[in-house]
């Protein structure tokens, strides 16, 4: 097929290597591999550089294509490209699999050097810190001393917000879209709820189903069903299914199957072939443990006191998973402590996961705070 003159493309995952990592838990990762890919080229001075955080299911194949055969491009193609607002004409994009995914980079389904089986549930834990200490190793074998941005929606924003306390001197924008400085205990119920749905799959085996030949499907889908509808707004999922049938008769009760029934049942099935049990009970959880004010005495202001980066904070109205609110405390606590700061909510339908879709109004606030970037790049 013809790809859209907006598009970078067709596009190869590159792979990383290191030696090891000490994470935040004090573990010890020995030989690991971080898959990325990058869009547009870096600059002579190195200044352009932006960096894109995936979410819970999201990977390194944030835009374009990888054969022309591809029926979709990358999870963010919306945002990324050729006059997008993450414009790959002014800017060097890296975008890869965090620590611990299951897109290639070193994860649960890889082999333990010291067994020579899968890690499974053996896994180490992984934190928001963790990622972004692995994000720095990889930056620093890209020759990249300091971010222009960096970008994320969900718990990408939380990982941007953690560059900006950890490294403060290697960004010098933080995009933090549709995030909170920690989830409210409604999203950690949430979360615990599909993660049981996973445990109690009787394929789960205690976390080591690639040795047992089987996988925990029913579980994956069942989580996958209920964050899909957190994801959506009441007002979305009328507009897109409303009461409409997929099959059978009401009148009848025989064989009923409404469509937004059948919509979550596939997109469950989908999941649970692509994506690693491990894996979602490990991001799930790196979700809940994100609090970055914890070490500063439950006091966000003086945690994000020490950043020197300027900020864009973006959330939409309709999300009540990660509700305007929660960026309003991020706000709120980047004025106190002095910070220079840009907000925008949204009005958007469309829910949390409104980051990812073509919402005009969001896709200019993007573009217009990135041209800014770019210029301060000579990128202009």
């Amino acid at each position: 097929m013809a790809l859209p003159s907006d598009s970078v493309g067709l596009v190869t995952p590159e792979t990383a290597r290191f030696d090891s990592i000490t994470l935040q838990s004090g573990a010890r990762l020995g030989e690991f591999e971080l898959v990325y890919e990058t869009y547009g080229a870096l600059n002579g001075a190195r200044s352009n550089a932006v960096l894109i955080c995936h979410a819970l299911s999201g990977n390194h194949h944030a835009a374009g294509y990888h054969t022309e055969r591809d029926k979709r491009p990358g999870w963010w193609d919306v945002c990324i490209g050729p006059g997008k607002p993450i414009d790959t004409n002014r800017f060097f994009v890296v975008s890869l699999n965090n620590l611990g995914g299951c897109d290639g980079s070193t994860g649960p389904r890889s082999t333990d050097a010291a067994t020579g089986e899968p890690y499974g549930p053996t896994f180490p834990t992984v934190t928001v810190k963790d990622w972004v200490l692995a994000q720095t190793m990889l930056a620093d074998e890209l020759g990249i001393n300091a971010f222009a941005a960096v970008v994320g929606g969900s718990l990408g924003g939380m990982q941007a917000m953690q560059w900006a306390i950890d490294f403060p001197e290697r960004i010098r924008h933080a995009l933090l879209i549709a995030c909170a400085s920690k989830l409210s205990a409604q999203n950690i119920a949430f979360n615990e709820i599909a993660r049981q749905a996973i445990l109690t799959d009787p394929d789960f085996r205690g976390g080591h189903y690639v040795k047992a030949g089987v996988n925990p499907n029913r579980g994956l889908m069942l989580a996958r069903m209920l964050g899909h509808v957190t994801y959506l707004s009441d007002d979305s999922m009328g507009n897109k299914f409303g009461r409409e049938l997929k099959s059978g008769d009401i009148g009848s009760g025989h064989g009923v199957e409404f469509q937004v029934e059948s919509y979550l049942h596939h997109q469950g099935q989908v999941f649970a072939r692509t994506f690693d049990a491990n894996t979602y009970l490990l991001m799930t959880r790196a979700l809940d443990y994100f609090d970055p004010a914890r070490d500063y005495g439950d006091d966000l202001v003086r945690a994000l006191s020490g950043a020197r980066c300027r900020f864009l904070v973006v959330s939409f109205s309709t999300d009540w998973r990660f509700a305007p609110e929660r960026s309003e405390e991020i706000v709120d606590a980047l004025v106190a402590a002095g910070k220079d700061v840009v907000s925008a909510r949204i009005e958007a339908t469309q829910g949390h996961d409104s980051f990812l879709l073509n919402v005009p109004r969001y896709l200019n606030v993007l573009s217009t705070y990135l041209r800014g970037v770019a210029e301060e790049c000579g990128q202009g």
